[in-house]
């Protein structure tokens, strides 16, 4: 009976092929190969051919299934021993069948059901109403879609690649992935506060987390410290200093307009709002907000001391003669300007001001991404790594001599190739370190 059902089935897009090629039915290519592939899936023995160039995701090495491009003998073997002997004999079949250039993976949808649902981990929780999600598709190593939303009921995230109702989220583990209205797999989790500085809704441009994150170790803010910030912005590196200085610390940020200031303060509620249905516990509300030109905010910062200081403003050298008697001795001002020009005029505008700071360091930070992808001949195979081989020197480790790394796996004929992402972020901002010291 297993036999006979793929068979029908075939017969039936034959018969489909024949009727679309009369004008009486239209179907289109696609589908068609759609259904020729679960029938032959059915009938034969061994895996159905896919490039990896259609990986679904299933596996999550760059290299997808291009196992057979690896083979066992020329593996390291604390690699080699964490192979399925069952999956190899699988490849090394279809290789039998005439199998070039192609592997077995699955597809999209037809993963076998787990035998049972893993058990919750201790303070493991579901995705519930008000929390702040991030949904996104993933097709041949790259993001089609990414969208960051707050899960409401009755809602429905919609795209390009198919409608997903809010209510099939609530209750899921973060994590899980499902499927859209036209069938596309999405990936839901909870954001991250990377996501978060990057996807909301902002006024002016941002402190990027990489910026945010190399500021933070100039500074070297930790638990407990106080720390000034001015220019609040959208609340992004807002954000980012309330969780580094914790429950014990304190931030006070001050922003000069009033529409910034109001989303800086939008944007750092919500995210407390989301961390409390997430985790059950408060966010640290621990940023003071305040609309003031910090250039003449001398009784605002009375009495007070910081350990760091972080400046986001077109003419920081303005400010800095009220900011430095507030710093304490070898504390760090860290300044995030756009352009080199403004680091100029930083720079001599410290030499103009005779104020006790060293410029310590200059510095912009780049982002690169790779792609790892099996390489291609010139004519257009895959590369298959060669088994190492010893020569004579390697033979003579034995004997203590030196050895070579030619025919090594790490050294030798490589099947994959590593390059830059083709998507890289351009120029953010120039980070400049400033320290304090004593006359």
């Amino acid at each position: 009976m297993a036999v006979h059902m793929p068979l029908a089935r075939l017969l039936l897009v034959h018969r489909l092929l024949r009727t679309s090629t009369s004008g009486q039915l239209r179907l289109r290519s696609s589908d068609v190969l759609r259904e020729c592939r679960r029938g032959a899936r059915t009938l034969s023995t061994f895996p159905v051919r896919r490039s990896e160039s259609q990986g679904d995701g299933s596996d999550p090495s760059p290299l997808g299934g291009l196992r057979r491009l690896l083979p066992q003998d020329a593996l390291f073997p604390e690699v080699s021993q964490l192979r399925d002997p069952e999956e190899d004999a699988s490849v090394a079949g279809s290789d039998a069948h005439g199998e070039d250039a192609h592997v077995a993976t699955r597809e999209e949808g037809d993963r076998p059901p787990e035998a049972s649902a893993p058990a919750a981990l201790p303070g493991e929780s579901s995705l519930a109403f008000g929390e702040l999600l991030v949904a996104e598709h993933h097709k041949k190593r790259r993001v089609e879609f990414r969208k960051m939303f707050e899960l409401r009921a009755g809602a429905r995230l919609q795209s390009n690649w198919g409608a997903v109702a809010h209510d099939d989220v609530a209750g899921r583990p973060a994590g899980c992935f499902l499927k859209s209205s036209r069938g596309v797999r999405f990936l839901v989790r909870r954001a991250s506060l990377e996501d978060y500085a990057l996807y909301m809704k902002r006024g002016p441009a941002i402190t990027y987390p990489k910026d945010a994150s190399t500021m933070l170790m100039m500074m070297d803010v930790t638990e407990g410290d106080r720390v000034l910030e001015s220019g609040s912005g959208s609340g992004a590196m807002s954000l980012f200093l309330s969780r580094a200085v914790g429950f014990k610390g304190s931030v006070l940020s001050v922003e000069v307009r009033e529409d910034h200031h109001r989303r800086a303060v939008l944007n750092y509620k919500r995210w407390r709002q989301s961390w409390s249905l997430r985790r059950g516990e408060e966010w640290p509300d621990n940023v003071q907000f305040h609309i003031h030109d910090l250039s003449e905010a001398s009784a605002l910062l009375a009495n007070q001391g910081f350990h760091a200081v972080a400046l986001d403003l077109i003419h920081p050298q303005l400010v800095l003669p009220t900011v430095v008697p507030h710093l304490y001795p070898g504390a760090v001002c860290a300044v995030y300007l756009a352009n080199i020009t403004q680091v100029i005029d930083l720079l001599e505008g410290l030499r103009c001001l005779r104020l006790p700071l060293l410029c310590e360091r200059i510095m912009e930070v780049q982002l690169r991404d790779w792609v790892v992808a099996a390489a291609l001949q010139k004519d257009g195979s895959h590369c298959v790594r060669k088994a190492p081989v010893l020569d004579r020197r390697e033979e003579a480790s034995a004997d203590g001599e030196e050895t070579s790394t030619e025919g090594h796996p790490a050294f030798g004929s490589i099947p994959y190739i590593a390059r830059p992402h083709p998507e890289q972020m351009s120029h953010t901002a120039f980070l400049v370190k400033l320290r304090k010291y004593v006359q």
